[in-house]
Order: structure tokens, then C-alpha cells, then sequence
């Protein structure tokens, strides 16, 4: 039951947010599409709030999650952001460039152009993993299409959202960029404004809330959602270098990433022999866990017992469970919130860990037998964010490409496909819609507004209005006999 000061703070919170929405909204109107140099401008200031305040955002995130190791978190929050927003920043002015249509029709008086313009006032809907990296880059991508930007921090890492949203305006004015904090009200309230667009990174589950809430004013949405992403071992991949290589990914984050691998098909004549080569390459990485600081803590306590719980679940229907628990240690440890590398096998349908996304350091394998099997697996399963393949680029891995859907592929290492600054990122059905990142992150803020206009002393279109005369009509009839004689003969061609 909500209480009067629940209903207050939720009332307060809206008529904040409105107010913010509209501070930014009337300075959009007023400036129009900024110059190229503004935008760059606003990537700089954008940039230098996160490079400026790098030790104290590690820092801040350490004191959310417990223990969150320095240099990951630099290379992943900062760091790996750079790459992206440079880019971006470099094509700026090529980006805004209008398109010419119709060249030769010039000429005769007949201008056509497509004009990227700024859809106006974005908001971002940060996630708790990377909670600087994920508002970042789609700010910087919003900055570049010519937009302001609202950003609402996730509430789960506190002591990083209350430093972005007190540094930020060391950097910007509030009708450029405003950082938002609060709890669940406040995410509610904010993906409920008339935003002219809004993203959101987060789990599918939320997504759904999200969409509903943007669709009751019409706004568009781009979700990065997640999912259970498959690792396939080819049938001709290098055993212990993908083992290795998965092991080292699943641990990216404490697992806690949205392109982590789930879980891994290997031929079932390797499947020991890979457990067993991931299961050492572990014990290798982590001599140590409890006292370490280079083993990242589950995010929550929440987070810790969904977690725990799938594995408790799994090893109760039977699954064989093999966690690196290094000598003298006890885990999982609920005081630091740390879970030990765990490998599954044996996975029935009906485990939790079969359908739900982990979200932690928990890897299960699965056999198969053929190519085909694999692929109705992934296909049976809603489309992962990324599917991995380990193995040479042959014939296998081109039909598993061919005939499965996810939201990116990268072969023979961990986020592959995130490597390339100007390739779209972005998931597809349940692990999101829509993408960023280079100039699909542009693409996705901006409108791409047709203008025509003519010169010619006759109006084309004008034929479309009555009266229609005989000579119209002549025309239109033989028209559309010759249109249904080519589309005849392009059937008898393809149907021999």
C-alpha cells in the first residue's frame, strides 16, 4: 500500500524530472542543430568527465561492489570506452553531411536530400555492471547526432551515481546534460517523460517495463538487453585455447557482463577433456579468492543469492558441479559477497541454469554431436546478444552464422565483435533492438528527414488528382500491363 510521503516523494520526483526534461527541451528549440564543432565539444567535456575523475569513479565503484579490481575496471569503464567515442568524434562532421537523391535530376530543376537532424532531448537509462562505460558511450553518440541528454543512474551502484551526478555539472550546464539518481521510483518516473528517445541497458525482464512506460507517449526505444549467449567449440578448434579462452572470459566482471558466455557446446567426445583444461586454467588465474582484490565481488546481496541459487539448484536436480575452491578457503563467501569459478555439467531443461541468465562466474558445458544439433539448440532458445564460435573460419562455423540469429558473432575470443570501433552494437528479439556504437549510434539519434523540392514548370504528381482524362487513363492501364509482364518473366526465370 503506498503512504502519503510515498506519494509526495513519487509526485516530487515527477515534477523534478519534468522540469528537467523542459529546461532541456527549451534549449534544444532555441539553438537548433548545433555545429560540428559544438558537438565535438560536447564529446570533450563528456570525455573529460570521465578520464578527469577516473580514480575516484574506481574507486566509488569499488565501495559498490565490495571488491572490484582496479585495473578491470579502468580498462573496461574507461579505457575500453575510448576507442568508440574517438571514433565518433572523428566522423562527426561527415555524419551530418545531407545525402543528394536524384543527382542528374538536378539539373532540370528537381532537388532532392536526406538530412541527419537531432531528434532533440535523449534519455539513458544506465545499468549497475558497467555503470559509467553504458551511460558514456550512448551520450557520446547522442552528443554527436546534434541532442541534450538525461541520464539516470542505476541505484544499485549508489556511490557511482551520486559522483557522476555531482561532477557532472563541473562539466556541463543542466540544459546540456543532467545526471539522475534515485531508487526505483525515480527510474519509473523517468522512463515515463515524453523523451524524444530513450535507451536503456538492462536485463529483459526490465526492458518489458521500459517499453511499456515509453510506449504510453509514443517514444522510440533502443534496449540492450542480454541473454544466454552459446560458446561452440568447433569440431576443429584449438581444445585447450578455447577452453582458456572462455574460462577468461566467463570471469570478465565476476561474469557479471551481457556478453559473457553462458554456456558452452563442445563435441561430446571432448566434453571431459575441455572441463577439465577450463577447471585448471581457473585454478591458475585465482591461487587465491577471498583476500584477493583482483576477484571481483557479486554486485549485491540479491545478486549473490540468485547466483548461489542456481548452482544449488542444478547440483539438487542432479547436475555435476565442480567449483575451484582454493585450499583453506570457504565459498561461496555471503561477508564478501565472492562466488568460486563453478563448472556444470549434466544440465537438465528443467534447471533453472538452462533458461535463466547467470550473470556470474558459473560456466555449464553441454555435448553435441553435430553442427546441426548445435544449431537447433541456439535456435530453439531465444537469440542470444552474442554467440561465439572457437575454431577456423570453415565451412561449420559459416553455416552456424548462416542459420542462427543473435545480435553479433565473434570467433576464437571473448567480445570480438565489440572490437571494432565503428561496428554496430546492439542485441536482437529478447536481448534487445536497435544499436550503437560508430555511426549506428548516430544514425540511432538522429532523423533522417527527406527534403525535396521543385523547380520544374510542371507539377510530377500532379497526375494523381482528378479529373482524370483518357490519356491518363491510357497510360496508367499500359503501365501496368508491361509491370505484370516483367514480373512474369522474373518468376518463369527464377522457377526455371
Amino acid at each position: 500500500m503506498t503512504t502519503v510521503a510515498e506519494r509526495v516523494d513519487n509526485a516530487g520526483d515527477h515534477e523534478r524530472l519534468c522540469t528537467a526534461l523542459q529546461r532541456q527541451r527549451s534549449a534544444f528549440r532555441a539553438e537548433g542543430p548545433p555545429t560540428a564543432a559544438v558537438r565535438r565539444d560536447r564529446i570533450d567535456r563528456l570525455t573529460a568527465l570521465m578520464l578527469d575523475n577516473a580514480d575516484a569513479i574506481v574507486d566509488a565503484m569499488s565501495a559498490d561492489y565490495g571488491t572490484r579490481p582496479r585495473p578491470g575496471a579502468l580498462f573496461t569503464e574507461i579505457m575500453g570506452a575510448l576507442p568508440v567515442i574517438e571514433h565518433t568524434r572523428s566522423h562527426v562532421a561527415k555524419w551530418m553531411r545531407s545525402t543528394t537523391l536524384l543527382r542528374p535530376a538536378r539539373l532540370a530543376g528537381l532537388r532532392a536530400e536526406v538530412e541527419p537532424v537531432p531528434v532533440g532531448v535523449v534519455g539513458i537509462v544506465g545499468p549497475w555492471n558497467f555503470p559509467v562505460n553504458l551511460v558514456v558511450l550512448p551520450a557520446a553518440a547522442a552528443f554527436a547526432a546534434g541532442n541534450r541528454v538525461m541520464i539516470k543512474m542505476s541505484e544499485i551502484t549508489a556511490h557511482t551515481a551520486e559522483l557522476l551526478e555531482a561532477r557532472a555539472p563541473d562539466y556541463f550546464d543542466a540544459a546540456e546534460l543532467t545526471v539522475v539518481t534515485g531508487g526505483p521510483d525515480t527510474a519509473a518516473a523517468f522512463t515515463a517523460l515524453p523523451f524524444d528517445h530513450l535507451f536503456f541497458t538492462g536485463s529483459p525482464a526490465v526492458g518489458v517495463h521500459v517499453q511499456r512506460a515509453a510506449a504510453a507517449n509514443l517514444v522510440p526505444v533502443t534496449l540492450e538487453l542480454g541473454g544466454k549467449n552459446p560458446a561452440v567449440v568447433g569440431p576443429r578448434a584449438d581444445l585447450r585455447r578455447a577452453a582458456v579462452r572462455i574460462a577468461q572470459g566467463r570471469m570478465v566482471n565476476g561474469g557479471q557482463v551481457c556478453v559473457c558466455p553462458d554456456y558452452v557446446l563442445v563435441p561430446e567426445y571432448l566434453v571431459d577433456e575441455f572441463s577439465a583444461t577450463v577447471l585448471a586454467a581457473w585454478r591458475r588465474m585465482f591461487p587465491s579468492i577471498t583476500g584477493s582484490d583482483d576477484y571481483c565481488s557479486s554486485v549485491n546481496d540479491a545478486n549473490f543469492d540468485r547466483v548461489v541459487g542456481l548452482i544449488d539448484d542444478a547440483r539438487a536436480g542432479g547436475a555435476r558441479v565442480n567449483s575451484v575452491v582454493p585450499p583453506g578457503e570457504t565459498l561461496p563467501d555471503r561477508r564478501s559477497r565472492k562466488i568460486a569459478p563453478t563448472l556444470i555439467r549434466d544440465v537438465a531443461p528443467t534447471m533453472r541454469i538452462a533458461s535463466e541468465e547467470v550473470f556470474g562466474p558459473v560456466l555449464s558445458v553441454l555435448g553435441y554431436s553435430t553442427t546441426d544439433e548445435v544449431i537447433d539448440h541456439v535456435n530453439s532458445r531465444p537469440a542470444p546478444l552474442v554467440a561465439y564460435w572457437f575454431g577456423p573460419d570453415d565451412h561449420d562455423f559459416r553455416t552456424f552464422v548462416r542459420r542462427t540469429c543473435s545480435g553479433g558473432v565473434a570467433r576464437n575470443d571473448f567480445a570480438a565483435q565489440m572490437i571494432p570501433s565503428d561496428a554496430p552494437f546492439g542485441g536482437v528479439g529478447r536481448s534487445g533492438m536497435g544499436a550503437y556504437h560508430g555511426k549506428a549510434g548516430f544514425d540511432t539519434f538522429s532523423h533522417h528527414r527527406s527534403v525535396v523540392g521543385s523547380d520544374l514548370p510542371f507539377s510530377i504528381t500532379g497526375s494523381a488528382a482528378p479529373p482524370f482524362g483518357a490519356a491518363m487513363r491510357r497510360s496508367t492501364e499500359f503501365r501496368l500491363r508491361m509491370a505484370r509482364r516483367r514480373n512474369h518473366r522474373r518468376l518463369r526465370r527464377s522457377h526455371g
